[in-house]
């Protein structure tokens, strides 16, 4: 399904046929593809780079293998290099200019490192930076996912809001009929008429406005997604009250630290500073190398000679003019500033699950407050417009009954959304925000 994905985030020219049904599943599925949001793909990229680190890590600890094929023609002055002989026999004279001469040799050289405790440090500190790469990959698709959700419910209530604005234009094209029979019947007045097209004209505006925010809030949509912005979508999903299973601060205190994935990655850092300087710190042990090589060597190839060298080398660290101190400082202090992170980021996460237990109970509250007041204010212009029709009210009684139901579905709008969105929030808190959407 991953793969479908893809192909859909890769190809959005498919779309063009008909509007992309878009629900909040499919809309975290696409943004989190490896083709989909931005984010996702530098998260990826970054990955790549730190596996390419680990394995330049482990080549230190590899055989390093090099062959060599050279020829060269030589000419040497002696006595510039120092060499002045007598002449052995009366009337030789040795020869101070030598050459020209071939030489051709073959060659393959290795060498191996036998104990390098740093180097061993580095690549265990370079394989824990992938997995510290990996959580970090983990780590952008929640806040991703959370992203696209946070856009997707923006884009549905302007979808509201919109519905509502209509809701409203109808209701005020149907006060004015109302008024305008109670005029023609003698009942009604030519202020009541007015008062009732100015209520129309508000409501028309009001709707011009919402449908600018709802693409908008489209528009938003899509950028988060990593689709094109001129892609057509239907959202399939509605602003709807969903209970939440009852979590006490404990219980998402301890899911939090368990399974967020940006507190994942952090230990990780800390862990792969702490081996870096534990590396550094190594580097004042003696390392031992092997090393050989093995060729031919003559004036051309019918005449070579094999000829080979190997050996151990060991070098013992005595003074660099404290560069190595500075380094094992500085990587200790990397250190204790991935431990500051850490502590200060297990804060922030008891801050982030207080917050949004706290936003999630108050937004319960406030949809089942809404949807109380919706039902009288519904309940209020009904008796309002039977009392106009009767005769024993007149239509201010109706227009302010009126603003008072429009009032009230933008509060139920606004209630469903901030629930929504707190529930959105707690599962980033606790790192659950894929098994939530799902």
């Amino acid at each position: 399904m991953r793969a479908a994905w893809m192909l859909l985030a890769a190809a959005p020219l498919a779309w063009a046929a008909g509007p992309l049904e878009l629900s909040l599943k499919r809309a975290v599925e696409i943004a989190v593809s490896p083709e989909g949001n931005t984010r996702i793909q530098l998260s990826g990229e970054a990955l790549k780079q730190a596996q390419s680190r680990s394995a330049q890590a482990r080549a230190a600890l590899l055989p390093d293998v090099a062959a060599s094929v050279g020829g060269q023609s030589v000419t040497r002055n002696l006595a510039a290099m120092g060499i002045s002989m007598a002449a052995p026999i009366p009337g030789f004279q040795f020869p101070t200019f030598v050459g020209p001469f071939t030489t051709m040799d073959a060659r393959v050289t290795a060498q191996q490192s036998v104990f390098d405790f740093s180097s061993i440090r580095r690549l265990q500190a370079s394989r824990v930076g992938v997995s510290a790469a990996k959580s970090d990959v983990a780590s952008t698709e929640e806040q991703v996912a959370a992203q696209v959700a946070r856009a997707y419910l923006a884009a549905v209530r302007g979808d509201a809001d919109v519905e509502t604005a209509t809701a409203n234009v109808t209701l005020s094209e149907a006060v004015l009929k109302q008024a305008e029979n109670q005029k023609a019947a003698g009942t009604g007045t030519g202020i009541e008429i007015t008062r009732a097209k100015v209520q129309l004209a508000n409501d028309r505006q009001r709707l011009l406005v919402a449908e600018n925010a709802r693409r908008g809030a489209h528009l938003g949509l899509m950028r988060s997604m990593g689709l094109r912005l001129g892609t057509e979508v239907i959202l399939t999903d509605k602003l709807e009250y969903a209970p939440v299973d009852p979590v006490t601060m404990e219980q998402a205190r301890a899911q939090a630290l368990k399974e967020r994935p940006d507190l994942q990655a952090q230990q990780e850092r800390e862990s792969n500073a702490r081996l870096a300087a534990s590396a550094t710190r190594l580097e004042r042990l003696p390392t031992v190398a092997a090393f050989g090589d093995y060729g031919s060597i003559g004036t051309g190839f019918d005449n070579a000679l094999p000829t080979r060298t190997y050996g151990i080398s060991l070098r013992v660290p005595v003074f660099d003019g404290g560069r190595r101190d500075a380094r094992r400082a500085e990587s200790a202090s990397q250190y204790r500033s991935e431990q500051a992170r850490t502590n200060d980021l297990k804060e922030q996460i008891e801050l982030d699950v207080r917050l949004a237990l706290d936003a999630l109970r108050s937004a319960e509250d406030q949809v089942k407050v809404a949807k109380e007041g919706l039902g009288l204010a519904e309940n209020e212009l009904t008796q309002a417009r039977r009392r106009y029709e009767a005769g024993v009210a007149n239509s201010l009684e109706v227009t302010d009954a009126q603003t008072r139901l429009e009032r009230a579905r933008d509060n139920q709008t606004a209630a469903l959304y901030n629930y929504n969105v707190a529930r959105i929030d707690l599962a980033q808190a606790m790192g659950s925000i894929r098994r939530t959407i799902q």
